[in-house]
């Protein structure tokens, strides 16, 4: 009987030529796929990161929480379903529609702390929808809610505006930035002529409107 023949192993590489590396990298996520693949898993993983922190920060986050159970009180529900993650197109970290609930811009958002502060900032603005019929092409509702978000969100105390931004002025840091903030929203209402009318609306609300602090006693951080 005769023997058959067998086809030898192919070599191992040796370390460091371009097999080598071929083969290491071979496992990697995205690696050797097309621009538009890369970008679609470079998006399934953001959206799950994003997902791990929004479910996180629902379930553990003393603010978002606080946020939930008050809006719940108001008859509204804000789970999983209408708080979502996206990627977005522009520089905003999130967003609220009154028809379909809470964006997270997931490609925007650059960590868990991040997330918090955006989604308390968006669940004031549903808080605001629900206890005061917010008018959200009238432009003083739209910057009273603007002020309130960004006031009472966290994201302008002063380590957010310091190490993140590079603001470290101390004098009124915290109304500076809630102003600084609502005006920039306020310009981006299809309603608004430009900066300068959304200057002037948010200064003449902006003592009343920072004032009310509701549903916090004070300002929460």
């Amino acid at each position: 009987m005769s023997e058959q023949s067998t086809t030898p192993p192919p070599p191992t590489p040796t370390k460091g030529d371009p097999e080598w590396w071929r083969k290491k990298f071979s496992g990697l996520p995205g690696l050797g796929l097309s621009d538009e693949k890369r970008a679609a898993h470079r998006a399934e993983a953001e959206c799950r990161k994003c997902e791990k922190n929004r479910d996180y920060l629902m379930n553990y986050s003393p603010i978002i929480r606080f946020m939930l159970q008050n809006i719940s009180k108001l008859n509204g529900k804000m789970d999983d379903s209408n708080i979502r993650c996206m990627p977005c197109e522009n520089f905003q970290s999130g967003g609220f529609s009154p028809e379909y609930g809470v964006l997270l811009c997931q490609n925007r958002l650059r960590d868990r702390g991040h997330m918090e502060d955006t989604l308390a900032h968006e669940l004031v603005h549903v808080y605001d929808h629900l206890r005061f019929r917010v008018d959200w092409e009238e432009l003083k509702h739209h910057a009273c809610s603007e002020i309130r978000a960004s006031s009472l969100s966290g994201e302008c105390r002063w380590a957010r505006e310091a190490f993140t931004r590079g603001v470290f002025d101390f004098t009124k840091q915290h109304q500076v930035c809630v102003k600084r903030r609502a005006i920039l929203s306020v310009q981006n209402n299809p309603k608004c002529n430009g900066e300068a009318e959304a200057t002037k609306i948010v200064n003449q609300v902006f003592d009343s409107c920072f004032a009310d602090t509701r549903p916090f006693s004070e300002i929460y951080r």
